[in-house]
């Protein structure tokens, strides 16, 4: 079951597809995660860039700047990409150090899921009711389920990072949440899968 129609997902990962021809980036956010999970395509696009490639990219794009959100933005062929940089954007953990926790994954260089979880928590955070958050929350059930996280590692990451509470929010994600048709999953599955990811929590 998808969530985003198929022909927007497809638009964005052609545009995805293009830029990493161009750009050399790290890509968190939804496409991230569909990569580890190979669950639910993405619209928007989200990477992270240093400060050599943004000066790049504002040489092809029209870069703008947003101060309340601490991140840069472009738009190609109609889809949103939001570039973060470190010691600009304020995310879980700083973008500097984000390099640090990526793999490569279909010739991208994708954060590993112990990291990208973090972030995918604090953008759910912020938008809870909307219907990104809820796509949020497919991405983070996704990535517990199909990409193996470890979670040690996670808990490791959110002691360094002084993020403890996340720990206690994502028990209470994984309790509350049902939409399990959109895990490929049925209500049994679900919550079997839910009652282990507890008890390694």
């Amino acid at each position: 079951m998808d969530f985003w129609s198929e022909q927007q997902a497809e638009n964005s990962w052609k545009v995805l597809q293009q830029l990493k021809g161009k750009l050399d980036f790290i890509l968190i956010g939804g496409w991230a995660a569909y990569l580890l999970a190979k669950l639910q395509k993405s619209v928007d696009i989200d990477i992270i860039l240093d400060l050599k490639e943004l000066d790049k990219c504002r040489k092809m794009f029209d870069v703008t700047k947003n101060d309340n959100l601490r991140k840069y933005q472009i738009k190609i062929e109609g889809v949103d990409i939001d570039i973060y940089v470190p010691f600009y954007s304020k995310l879980p953990i700083p973008a500097e150090r984000l390099a640090e926790h990526a793999t490569a994954i279909e010739s991208f260089t994708v954060l590993k899921p112990e990291a990208l979880l973090i972030l995918k928590q604090a953008a759910e955070q912020g938008r809870r009711a909307s219907a990104k958050g809820q796509k949020d929350r497919i991405d983070i059930m996704g990535l517990l389920i199909y990409a193996s996280p470890d979670l040690e590692h996670y808990k490791e990451l959110l002691r360094t990072y002084k993020l403890e509470e996340y720990k206690e929010e994502l028990k209470e994600m994984i309790r509350t949440f049902d939409g399990y048709k959109y895990l490929g999953l049925n209500q049994r599955q679900l919550k079997l899968k839910k009652k282990e990811l507890l008890g390694e929590l």
